[in-house]
């Protein structure tokens, strides 16, 4: 089996990587295949354009199934139900500094982003049950991308008639929320998500620890707090909220989600340290905003 290289981001971006990938992921692939030579990072007239971004790689091998962080993301806690602006500048060479340095504002549960016990059970939250505590061996493995029927939330009977074999430990659910394309609109209650039913059946019937969903909130806009407290309660479950999955097809991949270890926080978005390449399709989590990285060299 070929080595892979993969560029760790984590210096770049404190963000999630959850992406999809096959086999492996030739070692001289470049970081930024759409130019052919680095930035010039000195002064110059020369006109600098953005790689457009990609979501696929390596033939169908990678595929990034996170959000960008953007003023359009749908947000529950704001007036207009959007992110709105988030980062801002404090630090630029345009007023004089060496460098530019951005400062970003927003909740734990912005995109694509993963839930800890913390987030409905307070006892758990004082006891220090936050992000740092989840398990990676449940976050890293095999799983499988199933679609749910699109006119259905996640019930007791809905779960049952997927059929999905017991030793699973790892689903990503697709919805009528990818056909809706409910991530690129204000935030919308009408979602498709965990009914309470739906919840236990699986926390009763299955081997499933890692939960992934396509909105921001893996329960069902009715069943807000039960739902999530059946999956949370016995804190081996965690929940991956805020998925991108319009362009993946459905089956069987390894997937890799390492959030980052904010301690003290009940959610988080995701980073990526390295990663493995296994025998089935692999998914990763590329958590990027919107700020322009000229100076980025692998």
């Amino acid at each position: 089996m070929a080595k892979t290289t993969i560029i760790n981001f984590q210096f770049l971006l404190p963000f999630v990587i959850f992406t999809l990938l096959a086999l492996t992921v030739a070692a001289n692939d470049e970081a930024y295949p759409t130019t052919t030579t680095a930035p010039d990072c000195s002064l110059s007239d020369e006109l600098l354009i953005k790689p457009a971004r990609r979501e696929v790689y390596g033939g169908g091998r990678i595929f990034d199934i996170t959000h960008q962080v953007t003023v359009d993301l749908p947000s529950y806690d704001t007036e207009g139900g959007l992110l709105g602006q988030f980062l801002r500048l404090p630090v630029s060479m345009k007023n004089g500094s060496f460098c530019n340095i951005s400062e970003m504002k927003f909740t734990t549960h912005t995109g694509t982003h993963v839930d800890a016990p913390g987030h409905f059970f307070d006892h758990y939250f004082d006891a220090g049950f936050d992000v740092d505590s989840l398990d990676l061996d449940v976050l890293n493995g095999p799983g499988l991308l199933v679609d749910v029927p699109r006119d259905k939330n996640l019930t007791a009977e809905v779960l049952e008639s997927l059929n999905i074999p017991k030793g699973v430990r790892r689903v990503l659910f697709r919805t009528l929320n990818t056909d809706r394309q409910l991530m690129f609109k204000k935030f919308d209650t009408s979602y498709v998500g965990f009914m309470a039913d739906g919840a236990k059946w699986l926390v009763e019937n299955t081997d499933i620890k890692l939960v992934g969903v396509d909105y921001l909130s893996v329960a069902a806009f009715d069943d807000i707090i039960s739902a999530h407290h059946e999956l949370l309660r016995n804190r081996e479950i965690i929940p991956v909220e805020g998925l991108k999955l319009d362009h993946v097809p459905a089956g069987l991949y390894s997937i890799h989600c390492l959030p980052l270890r904010m301690v003290g926080a009940e959610g988080s978005p995701e980073t990526m340290n390295e990663i493995m390449i296994s025998k089935v399709k692999t998914i990763y989590l590329l958590y990027a905003s919107e700020e322009v990285l000229q100076c980025a060299y692998a």
